[in-house]
């Protein structure tokens, strides 16, 4: 390298980043206008002139290996005395980013650019590193505490930073408590880590909820006014990187899982208070098409009293297209001698009826429903306890994408359809959900093998 460009290196961060990429990995780097944007904002962080930065960015745009990875190399190659803490949901990833960090300071053409970086020879933990001057970089998840540890130093120039990657797991983000745990996280652990009020935190992360992390920070959460780089995938009617997201690529995208592309990809997440399941979604029949087999779903109330959810039985089929289809349904408030009418007569009912063999009734196993599933097993009916491990929005949240893309058929008429539409249409805020379980359990269990994660169902 000539002396021009390693003094360009220095002073550059995406210049750096160019040069061990291409070392690494024998090929330049993809660019785009955002990462440039990137930069200059973490640039002005180390300048003194931010010292709070919240960056949006959709998924598979290369923020970890830019805004992490290479920023922390480049970091202590300029203050090899620096102190950083780099977080994210899980201590693994945080650990392998640490370790690559370290791993572009060891590589030679980081030691041409910077000199051989000073590394202490006790520095062989993989969540840590330290360098002969003082300097340190401690990876951690947001699960974890932090002790003897802190981030950057007493003085005026840049001394490190606390780094936070995505700190929300995508799967978890839309549980109110998983939520909150993180913001607690950080405004207990994280915040309490700077060595200094000035030192600077850095979040990186995609959207994921309304008040997820970013939300709750860019609202005012800890009282602190947070520089925002917010780079949707799409504005004006453009992809802000059509060499690695064409436009149609995206509009397809969208138009599969709106939901989740308006947070990960559009940094702006719908709320979710009612329109998770949107009303124009649904689609009809008036005649139930041929079935391959069809199964029982039924959710069972703990309590009988007025405010209480019901108890409810749906009778689903899927046909040979790879569509899920809601046959019937009963719903009430039963107590348990009660109950265990409605289950017998409602299996009756179906085994009888022809248009796909019925294969089971599968109910949570739970309150009621244990016992119920006790007896049924008893009298010969094929039986399958659900367990159902995450929460309802969660699930909703699997389930949703099926039912945009018309994979879910309604009769055109029934006397239970307005109310099953009306409780859909409120979700999560309405006053009940019962007829949604069994739904959500169908849907999953039939068209969607990946969300069979949530419910666990056992042979008796």
């Amino acid at each position: 390298m000539t002396p021009e460009q390693i003094a360009d290196c220095r002073l550059d961060l995406l210049t750096f980043t160019r040069a061990m990429f291409k070392a690494r990995k024998g090929v330049p780097i993809k660019e785009n206008w955002h990462q440039a944007a990137i930069c200059d904002a973490l640039e002005r962080v180390v300048l003194g002139k931010s010292r709070r930065l919240i960056i949006n960015v959709p998924p598979r745009s290369g923020k970890t290996e830019l805004a992490v990875i290479n920023f922390i190399a480049w970091c202590m190659g300029n203050w090899p005395d620096s102190e950083f803490i780099h977080a994210s949901y899980s201590k693994r990833l945080a650990t392998n980013n640490t370790f690559n960090a370290r791993a572009v300071m060891q590589h030679e053409v980081f030691a041409e650019i910077f000199g051989p970086p000073q590394m202490r020879g006790d520095s062989n933990a993989k969540d840590e590193f330290r360098t002969e001057q003082g300097g340190v970089v401690y990876a951690t998840g947001n699960d974890g505490t932090i002790t003897g540890y802190g981030a950057g130093k007493m003085r005026d120039s840049f001394g490190g930073a606390i780094l936070i990657d995505d700190p929300h797991k995508a799967g978890e983000a839309n549980s109110p408590i998983m939520r909150q745990n993180v913001i607690d996280w950080f405004s207990t652990t994280m915040e309490s880590r700077k060595n200094s009020p000035e030192t600077p935190i850095i979040i990186i992360m995609q959207r994921l909820h309304e008040k997820d992390l970013s939300g709750f920070l860019l609202g005012g959460g800890n009282g602190e006014a947070w520089d925002h780089v917010n780079i949707p995938a799409i504005e004006d009617d453009r992809s802000f990187w059509p060499e690695q997201f064409p436009l149609d690529d995206l509009r397809r995208m969208e138009s599969t899982d709106a939901y989740r592309f308006a947070g990960q990809y559009m940094q702006n997440p719908a709320p979710i208070g009612g329109g998770i399941f949107k009303d124009e979604w649904w689609r009809y029949y008036q005649v139930a098409p041929a079935l391959e087999y069809r199964a029982i779903y039924a959710d069972t109330a703990m309590k009988t009293k007025e405010q209480n959810d019901y108890s409810v039985f749906e009778c689903w089929g899927k046909t040979k297209e790879g569509k899920a289809v809601i046959l019937d349904m009963v719903r009430g408030k039963w107590e348990a001698p009660e109950l265990l009418i409605q289950a017998r007569a409602f299996w009756a009912k179906h085994r009888a009826m022809e248009n796909g063999t019925l294969r089971a009734m599968k109910v949570e196993d739970k309150a009621s429903g244990t016992g119920l599933i006790q007896t049924l097993k008893r009298e010969g009916v094929p039986v399958i306890p659900i367990q159902r491990n995450t929460d309802k929005v969660t699930r909703a949240m699997d389930v949703a994408p099926q039912i945009q893309a018309g994979n879910v058929l309604l009769p055109q008429s029934a006397p239970w359809l307005s109310d099953l539409l009306a409780e859909a249409s409120v979700f999560p805020n309405g006053a009940h959900d019962d007829q949604l379980d069994p739904l959500m359990d169908a849907i999953s269990d039939m068209l969607n093998p990946q969300a069979k994660r949530d419910i666990v169902m056992e042979f008796l």
